[in-house]
């Protein structure tokens, strides 16, 4: 193998690495809960399920932490009020499940 072509083998490595990481973020869903309210958060930050909820008008988000998405659900409508729509990693609540949420 020549040096010149060791040389482009190792840059083509290299790239790939650099880029490999980025392409498979780009690719893999959100891990938050986003969770949208009937009415507005009274507040930027809620703690809700041991979660830190952030807040900007009805639409609240937290990092995914193990607990199921329903489970997490239930605990936004305790602390906020009813939730219209809630996503964990990028798959909506499906609607029997977003009505035992506000149930």
């Amino acid at each position: 193998m020549s040096p010149l072509h060791r040389i482009a083998t190792l840059s083509a490595l290299a790239l790939g690495t650099v880029l490999a990481p980025s392409t498979l973020a780009a690719q893999a869903p959100a891990r938050i809960y986003v969770a949208e309210l009937a009415s507005p958060a009274a507040s930027a930050t809620v703690v809700a399920g041991g979660l830190v909820w952030r807040c900007e008008g009805t639409r609240c988000t937290a990092p995914v932490n193990g607990t199921r998405a329903l489970r997490a659900c239930r605990e936004v409508n305790r602390k906020m009020g009813q939730v219209v729509r809630f996503e964990a990693e990028g798959t909506e609540l499906a609607e029997a499940d977003l009505a035992r949420c506000n149930g």
